[in-house]
């Protein structure tokens, strides 16, 4: 049984926004995920590595230890989780750093857990410092520490949980504490898709969803997807729309580019909001290194979106760079915008 408390801003949403999602994509996301390790694809590694552990907790009849995945929004995080509740035999309950906002939020969702049930906790760098030291105890200790009372007369008692595994999901690795951290059994960093992987994902997908799709459309799909599973699901189902709409019965590699063209995904895979950053390091600020701060003023983006969901794909294609003085367009970033580039050394001062 799934539970889910989970929230999320929906800010200025992209078909490529892998950290937003609408309702009723929220829906089909259900269907279209894979249910066990097997239909996994990708990540070979971390696969491997919890068939071993999950197989172990099994034989010798214990809960599976915490465990922790990072890495960039739409790799497979929270599929993870529901794929390990489900091989493990338990209930998983899903929610989210910002929505604990109390330390009684999270003893209500502890106290509720069976033995081996599965927390599954989303953007866990974002929790609180008083609900993160609540946590503590129940991770090391299976143990909530309440405390009655204020002033001289407060008194501490301490109630037993039952033992359970909380997996933590985080973009921002960094952010989260090192006692936190360090309570984790286990900590794996979900890498980016091949094409190939996500080309699997996507005929899955279409088959998934009733659509008939051509090896090469498949293909041309996957490497505008932005090496992200959640993204290739959400153009899958972008592209079946409008094949169905034009009275295409079969996704084809043209139907595929008019569909990308029109929601504005280049050949790169990058998205309006991709190209304003660019745009705004080029042509605003001359290719000088950028403070994060003023980029985020001047594309209207907030700070966390730019450095979770738009920069590190910018950076893997190699079109920006993170400079001590500021983020700083390359020169494929220009060749990109078809835009020259300034002479070496005629940057302008940086700007923080």
């Amino acid at each position: 049984m799934i539970e889910s408390n989970h929230s999320q801003e929906d800010d200025q949403a992209s078909p490529l926004d892998a950290a937003q999602s609408t309702g009723e994509d929220a829906g089909l996301d259900q269907n279209l995920r894979p249910v066990n390790l097997d239909e996994y694809v990708g990540q070979a590694a971390v696969k491997e590595n919890l068939r071993i552990v999950m197989q172990a907790a099994k034989q010798r009849g214990e809960t599976l230890e915490h465990l922790l995945f990072y890495g960039p929004p739409g790799l497979g995080k929270t599929t993870l989780a529901l794929i390990i509740a489900r091989e493990m035999g338990v209930n998983i309950k899903i929610t989210s750093g910002p929505a604990i906002e109390r330390a009684g939020d999270l003893a209500s969702l502890l106290t509720n857990l069976n033995q081996g049930d599965v927390l599954f906790i989303d953007e866990i760098h974002r929790l609180n410092k008083v609900v993160e030291e609540v946590l503590y105890p129940a991770m090391e200790d299976y143990a909530l520490d309440i405390v009655l009372g204020k002033g001289p007369g407060a008194r501490s008692i301490r109630m037993d949980l039952p033992k359970f595994t909380l997996i933590g999901a985080t973009t921002r690795i960094g952010l989260i504490s090192s006692p936190l951290r360090d309570r984790f059994g286990a900590t794996w960093r979900l890498e980016y898709y091949t094409p190939e992987e996500l080309q699997q994902i996507i005929q899955r997908s279409a088959k998934i969803l009733g659509a008939k799709i051509e090896t090469q459309a498949s293909l041309k799909l996957a490497q505008r997807s932005r090496l992200t599973p959640r993204i290739a699901n959400r153009l899958v189902k972008r592209v079946r729309d409008f094949a169905q709409v034009n009275g295409h019965d079969t996704i084809t590699e043209t139907v595929v580019n008019d569909a990308l063209k029109l929601l504005e995904v280049d050949e790169l895979g990058l998205d309006k909001n991709d190209r304003r950053i660019l745009e705004a390091l080029v042509h605003k600020f001359s290719g000088s290194p950028v403070g994060l701060s003023t980029l985020a003023a001047a594309t209207g983006e907030e700070e966390d979106t730019i450095t979770d969901v738009h920069e590190p794909f910018l950076i893997r294609l190699g079109l920006i760079t993170r400079t001590p003085k500021g983020r700083q367009a390359t020169t494929a970033a220009y060749q990109h915008l078809g835009v020259t580039a300034p002479p070496s050394g005629s940057q302008q001062k940086s700007l923080l």
